[in-house]
C-alpha cells in the first residue's frame, strides 16, 4: 500500500499543504495521503512529535510519515529518513524526530546532496519527492548513506520513587484537558492503594473511568487510551481554570496503610 501521512504546522489557509501533496501525487497519482494535522502551533516540535507518536502505530506497517517542521531553521542539519518499528519517517534533522522514539531508531539515513537543493520550501522540493518514491517502493538507502545518530531533543522524564511520582503536562488538548507523561504502568507498579494527585492547588484521591463520572465543573483524572494520566474539568477548560499549561508539574503522593504520606 502506497500510504503517506503528513504532519506540519502549515495551517489550512495557504497553498503549502496542497503544494506538497501535488508534488507527491505528480510522482505517483495512486498514493494515499492522510493528513495527521496541519494545526500544530507554529514551530512547536514537541506538539507535532506528541501527536505523531500517539498515532503512527495505528497505521499499517510500511507507512511513510512525512514531517514538515522547522525545515529551514538554523538548527536543521540536513534531511533524514528513519526506519523504526517497520515505519518510515522523513523530515529535517533538527531533533524533532528523536522525540518520537523511546529507543534508538533502527536505521537512519542522511539524504545525499544530489537529492537536496537550495529551497525556501524543503517540504515540497526535497521531502515530498523522496516520500512519494519511498511509498512507491524505493528504499530510503537509495537516497543517502547511514547516519550514526540523529540530532536529539531531551524530553521531560518522570521522576518516580516509592513516595511519589513527579510528572509534567505534555499536552493541553483542544478541550483544555491536561495530558501528562505519567504512565499507567508506572503508577500501577508503585501504587500502594492510597494516593493523592496534586494538580496546582487542587487534589484528588481517586481515579475515574471517563470524563462524565464527575459533575459538570468538577475535576477528573484517569488513564486515557494512550496509557497516560489525563486531568481536566467535566464540561470545562482544565488548563484555564486550574491555571496549568504545557510543562506544568503534576505530583502523585503515595500513602502508607496507616494513611500517612510516605
Amino acid at each position: 500500500m502506497a500510504l503517506i501521512t503528513f504532519t506540519s504546522d502549515f495551517g489550512d489557509r495557504d497553498f503549502y499543504v496542497p503544494a506538497v501533496k501535488a508534488k507527491m501525487l505528480s510522482i505517483n497519482p495512486q498514493l494515499t495521503i492522510v493528513d495527521i494535522t496541519h494545526q500544530v502551533k507554529n514551530y512547536d516540535v514537541a506538539h507535532a512529535a506528541f501527536i505523531l507518536k500517539s498515532v503512527y502505530n495505528e497505521f499499517p506497517k510500511g507507512t511513510v510519515h512525512l514531517v514538515a517542521m522547522n525545515g529551514t531553521s538554523k538548527t536543521t542539519d540536513g534531511f533524514i529518513g528513519i526506519k523504526h518499528d517497520e515505519h518510515i519517517f522523513l523530515g529535517p534533522n533538527n531533533g524533532m524526530l528523536s522525540l518520537l522514539f523511546d529507543t534508538e531508531p533502527g536505521i537512519i539515513v542522511q539524504f545525499a546532496d544530489i537529492h537536496l537543493k537550495e529551497s525556501t520550501f524543503p517540504a515540497k522540493d526535497i521531502l515530498a519527492p523522496i516520500a512519494a518514491k519511498v511509498a512507491s517502493g524505493a528504499a530510503i538507502h537509495d537516497f543517502g548513506g547511514p547516519l550514526p545518530q540523529i540530532r536529539k531533543m531531551i524530553p521531560r522524564h518522570v521522576k518516580a520513587t516509592k513516595k511519589q511520582i513527579i510528572g509534567h503536562v505534555v499536552r493541553v488538548d483542544n478541550y483544555g484537558n491536561l495530558i501528562t507523561n505519567i504512565e499507567k504502568k508506572v503508577f500501577d507498579m508503585l501504587n500502594p492503594g492510597k494516593f493523592t494527585i496534586q494538580i496546582g492547588r487542587e487534589t484528588l484521591q481517586q481515579l475515574h473511568q471517563s470524563y462524565d463520572m464527575v459533575d459538570p465543573g468538577d475535576c477528573f483524572a484517569f488513564f486515557n487510551s494512550l496509557g497516560l494520566l489525563e486531568i481536566g474539568l467535566n464540561e470545562g477548560n482544565g488548563g484555564d481554570l486550574l491555571g496549568l499549561k504545557h510543562d506544568s508539574p503534576i505530583f502523585i503522593h503515595f500513602e502508607t496503610e496507616e494513611g500517612k504520606l510516605l
